[in-house]
C-alpha cells in the first residue's frame, strides 16, 4: 500500500508515515518510483509498538540510505546563515556533465552543514518543506521539482574511520557496512561484496538514479597517510564509482566535501570527471565557502557586536571576489560574547609547526614576510593534493591555503596570513618549533614590545635595526612601505594584547598604525607613525599636529605616541616615544 493509503488506514498524516519509513521504523517499506510502498500486512500500533510480517524480525536506524532531515533540522534550530543557494546550483548540475562536484575547504568552514542541507532537501521519504520555505532556495524555480524526490546515499567518511576495529580492512568495512544498510530496503543486494554492484541492482529495480553525498571524502588520506595499500584500495573504490561506464547510469548527482582537492596521480587525476571548487579555484561557489562580510555585519547588528573588532580577528580570506570569514569562529564569538582563538583551538598547533619547520629554500623568509603583513607570490600548480608529497616552499604554502592557515588572492597569485587569529597561531607554532631564526624573531618582538611600554626609545630603535638586518635584503629596503613591513613584524608579539588597525582615519588624517588594547589587556594604547629619511621627532609632531590621538579622547588608559624613522645615509632607525598629553594639543 502507498503512504497515503497507510495514513488513512492508521489515522495519521501522510507526512508521519513517510517519516516512519525514512527512519526505518516500518520494516519492509521501500521506495518505488519515488514513493514509499508499505507491506499490506504491516500493523501499525499508535502506542509506538508495531508488528510486522513473520519474515521481518528486526528494525534498525538508517545509516546511509535516505537518512532524513534530522541533521539539517538540528542546524535550523540555532542561528543560521542562509546558504541554500547552493541547492539551486546543485539542481542545475543534476543529470548534466557537471553533476560530479567536489568542494574542498578548511575544517570547521561549514562543509558538513552544506552536506546535511543537501541531504535534507533531496532525501526521499521525508517532508522538509518547512525547513526551506523561508530560505532563498524557496524562491528558485527548481525548488519543488527536486524537494524530497531523490534516493540519497549519505556517507561521512570520518564515521567509518572512527568505527574501524583493530585489524579490520577499511575499504572492506566501508563496502560491507553500506551494503548491509541497503539490504534492509533491497534484500537482493545482501550477498554483494562490491558497492558498485549493489548500487546497480537498486537503480535497475527502482528505475531512479541516486544522489550520493560524501562528506570528508579525503579523511582516509589524512588519517592513513603513508599507508599505500589502504589508499590505493580506496582510490580503486572511488574510480569504480566515478570513473566508469556505470557512473552516468547510477547517479543523478554526486556532492563530495573535503579539505584537500582530489589527489593527483601522475598525468591523470584519480577522478578527473569531477568539477572541483577549492580555496584556490572557488568560483562560482565562493560565497558558500564561509560567511561573507554582509552576512557577518547582519549577525553583528543582531547580536550587538562590534563588526570592526570581529573583522580584525576573523576576516582576511579573499576567496574569488568575496571576503570570507571563518564560520566556526564567528558563531562561537557570538555565542560566548568574546573574541578569541576558537578555530585554532580545534586542532593542535603541531601540524602548522611541522610545516613551518620544513627546510625548503625561501620558506623561512616567506613566513617572516607574511608575519610582517606582506603577501608572497606562490605557484599552486605543483602541489599534489596530499599531505606527504611536499617538495618545495610553494607546496607547503599551497597546503596551508587548503588547511585555512593562509589566504590566497587568485588575481595576484599571492598568499598572506589572513587575520589576527591565524597570526597568533603562527606565533605559537614558531615559539615551539625548531627554526631558530624564527624563534629569535619572536623573542626580539617580545623585547621590543616591553621596551615600547617602558618608553625605552633607544632599545626600540636598536631592536628594529637588528630585525631589519635579519629579515630584509638591503635592495628591498627602499621606501616607507618596506619600513612598515619590518615594523609590523617587530610588533608581532602585540597580537595577544592589541587590535591592530592600519591607516586609521582620525583627527585630520590617517594614522599609520594604531594598536588598540583588548579589553582584558593591561597595556597602553599605541599610535605609531613612520617616516623615511626624515626624523622620529617629525613623526611625533605629525601625530600631534594632525590630532591623531583624538580617537582616544574617551579612552581612560595610557596612550603612547611612537615615532620611527629610517635614515638612508646612516642605515639606522631612530625612535621617539611620548606619553599622550591632552594639553599638548590645546
Amino acid at each position: 500500500m502507498t503512504s497515503k493509503e497507510a495514513s488513512e488506514k492508521w489515522n495519521i498524516s501522510k507526512r508521519q508515515v513517510n517519516a516512519l519509513c525514512a527512519q526505518g521504523k516500518i520494516p519492509g517499506a521501500r521506495t518505488v518510483n519515488g514513493r514509499w510502498m508499505i507491506p499490506d500486512d504491516y500493523v501499525y500500533i499508535s502506542s509506538g509498538r508495531s508488528t510486522a510480517p513473520a519474515e521481518v524480525t528486526a528494525t534498525r536506524t538508517r545509516k546511509y540510505l535516505n537518512i532524513g532531515d534530522d541533521g539539517f533540522r538540528t542546524i535550523r534550530n540555532s542561528e543560521y546563515v542562509d546558504k541554500s543557494g547552493l541547492i539551486a546550483f546543485m539542481n542545475a548540475c543534476l543529470s548534466s556533465p557537471q553533476k560530479l562536484i567536489c568542494v574542498s575547504r578548511p575544517r570547521r568552514f561549514g562543509k558538513s552543514f552544506g552536506a546535511k542541507m543537501l541531504c535534507a532537501y533531496y532525501c526521499n521519504g521525508c517532508d522538509a518543506y518547512d525547513l526551506f520555505k523561508d530560505l532563498n532556495i524557496a524562491k528558485d524555480p527548481s525548488f519543488k521539482t527536486h524537494l524530497n524526490k531523490h534516493d540519497v546515499v549519505y556517507l561521512d567518511m570520518t564515521f567509518f574511520l572512527s568505527n574501524l576495529e583493530e585489524g579490520e580492512d577499511l575499504i572492506d568495512s566501508i563496502e560491507k557496512g553500506i551494503i548491509t544498510d541497503l539490504s534492509y530496503d533491497y534484500p537482493e543486494v545482501r550477498a554483494d561484496n562490491k558497492l558498485i554492484d549493489a548500487f546497480g541492482k537498486i537503480v535497475a529495480k527502482t528505475g531512479n538514479k541516486l544522489i550520493l553525498i560524501m562528506d570528508e571524502w579525503d579523511a582516509p588520506f589524512r588519517e592513513c597517510k603513508g599507508n599505500t595499500a589502504v589508499l590505493e584500495k580506496y582510490i580503486k573504490l572511488l574510480r569504480s564509482l566515478f570513473k566508469s561506464s556505470l557512473t552516468d547510469m547510477l547517479f543523478d548527482g554526486v556532492y563530495m566535501t573535503g579539505i584537500l582537492p582530489i589527489k593527483k596521480y601522475g598525468h591523470e587525476s584519480a577522478m578527473s570527471d569531477f568539477y572541483e571548487y577549492s580555496m584556490v579555484e572557488p568560483r562560482p561557489l565562493q560565497e558558500y565557502i564561509g560567511f561573507t562580510a554582509p552576512e557577518v555585519e547582519k549577525l553583528c547588528r543582531k547580536n550587538d557586536i562590534d563588526f570592526e573588532a570581529l573583522k580584525n580577528w576573523y576576516d582576511g580570506y579573499r576567496v574569488g571576489d568575496e571576503h570570507i570569514f571563518n564560520p566556526k569562529s564567528v558563531m562561537e564569538s557570538i555565542i560566548r560574547g568574546k573574541l578569541s582563538n576558537y578555530w585554532t583551538k580545534t586542532e593542535t598547533y603541531e601540524s602548522l609547526r611541522d610545516y613551518i619547520d620544513m627546510n625548503f629554500d625561501g620558506l623561512k623568509d616567506a613566513v617572516i614576510d607574511m608575519l610582517g603583513g606582506t603577501a608572497i607570490k606562490v605557484d599552486t600548480n605543483s602541489f599534489q593534493n596530499d599531505l606527504t608529497s611536499l617538495e618545495s616552499k610553494d607546496d607547503v604554502l599551497t597546503l596551508l591555503i587548503h588547511l585555512g592557515y593562509l589566504a590566497y588572492d587568485e588575481d595576484k597569485e599571492a598568499v598572506s596570513i589572513p587575520n589576527d587569529e591565524i597570526k597568533s597561531e603562527f606565533v605559537r607554532a614558531i615559539k615551539n618549533g625548531n627554526r631558530k631564526e624564527l624563534i629569535n624573531a619572536i623573542q626580539k618582538s617580545d623585547k621590543l614590545l616591553k621596551a615600547t611600554w617602558n618608553m625605552e626609545s633607544d632599545v626600540v630603535a636598536m631592536l628594529i635595526d637588528e630585525m631589519h638586518t635579519d629579515e630584509t635584503a638591503p635592495d628591498f629596503y627602499n621606501n616607507e612601505q618596506a619600513l612598515r613591513s619590518v615594523v609590523k613584524m617587530a610588533y608581532l608579539s602585540g597580537i595577544d594584547y592589541y587590535f591592530k588597525i592600519e591607516e586609521l582615519p582620525t583627527g585630520k588624517g590617517y594614522a599609520d598604525i594604531v594598536f588598540w588594547p583588548k579589553k582584558e589587556a593591561d597595556c597602553p594604547a599605541l599610535i605609531v607613525e613612520l617616516k623615511w629619511n626624515k626624523s622620529s621627532e617629525t613623526a611625533i609632531d605629525q601625530i600631534i599636529d594632525k590630532k591623531y590621538a583624538d580617537i582616544f579622547k574617551k579612552y581612560n588608559g595610557k596612550v603612547l605616541l611612537v615615532g620611527i624613522n629610517y635614515d638612508v645615509n646612516t642605515k639606522h632607525h631612530s625612535c621617539r616615544i611620548e606619553e599622550y598629553r591632552l594639553h599638548r594639543q590645546q
